[in-house]
């Protein structure tokens, strides 16, 4: 049977799949819309499989917030090019809608959750078939506190937020808590306090920073002292309330937020392919 011109457009604007696609899965169908999404769906699912093995190190951080919880994902896929497509960004904010409303904070639950008719796992498979490219879910966070500081970062005008942070405080300056928050995206901090990091990773630091200093011959007697101050210097690198503040040098992290009045409960930093 002809196909419409119109019908290919409208097929076309529903899935974003190529114009031969769309028109040999028509005349397939013989002109039923839903048996030929029902077409594209089978065969873009078949790439699916095809692209299992290949990398994802593009995409996007999405974000929703609510009165007491933040959630927060990266959606990842193969070139920056579907990264910045509009159904890619759309799949974003789906998902992060159905997980704000599931309260998934792991990817497996996440994945389970359901979306639609069917669960989060399901429509990725879905979008992604159409879509073309490898598609994965690699990071999902939910962030509760009272008050809530989130801050996008586009590293290009052209893409979509590629670093995401969420800092939960109690407090009312809110100005500067967006400016921690801005920090946190820069400054790349692991952990709040040194009282967080692992007692492992202390030792293992601690093992590493002591052999340097052997190395670089300094006194026996001096080794303490020298090993403590390096592990000073670990800790603030890794603990946000310890660094040095990204706008003021001059001031760490803990005395910007007593200053404010504010209290940091906790943060999240996503950076896609991270």
């Amino acid at each position: 049977m002809a196909i419409s011109l119109e019908d290919v457009k409208a097929l076309r604007e529903r899935l974003g799949t190529g114009m031969v696609d769309t028109k040999n899965a028509l005349v397939e169908a013989d002109g039923d819309i839903e048996k030929a999404v029902e077409i594209l769906r089978l065969k873009g699912a078949k790439g699916n499989a095809k692209r299992a093995d290949r990398s994802t190190s593009e995409g996007l951080i999405a974000v929703v917030e609510s009165a007491t919880a933040v959630t927060m994902i990266e959606l990842a896929c193969e070139t920056d090019f579907v990264a910045k497509n509009e159904k890619f960004i759309a799949l974003a904010d789906q998902v992060v809608a159905a997980l704000a409303d599931s309260g998934a904070e792991t990817v497996d639950a996440a994945l389970a959750a359901p979306a639609g008719s069917g669960t989060v796992g399901s429509l990725i498979e879905d979008q992604a078939a159409i879509i073309g490219e490898k598609v994965e879910l690699r990071q999902v966070a939910r962030v509760t506190g009272d008050k809530f500081a989130v801050y996008l970062h586009r590293t290009s005008k052209d893409l979509p937020p590629q670093i995401g942070v969420v800092l939960a405080y109690t407090g009312d300056d809110a100005e500067t808590a967006r400016g921690i928050a801005q920090h946190i995206s820069f400054a790349a901090p692991i952990y709040l306090t040194r009282d967080d990091v692992p007692p492992t990773e202390v030792e293992n630091e601690r093992r590493i920073v002591e052999q340097i200093s052997r190395d670089e011959g300094k006194p026996e007697a001096a080794l303490p002292k020298i090993v403590e101050g390096r592990l000073g210097a670990f800790f603030k690198q890794v603990s946000l309330l310890e660094q040095e503040y990204a706008r003021d040098n001059k001031l760490i992290i803990a005395n910007v937020a007593k200053d404010a009045g504010l209290t940091v409960t906790g943060f999240t930093r996503f950076k896609v392919g991270a």
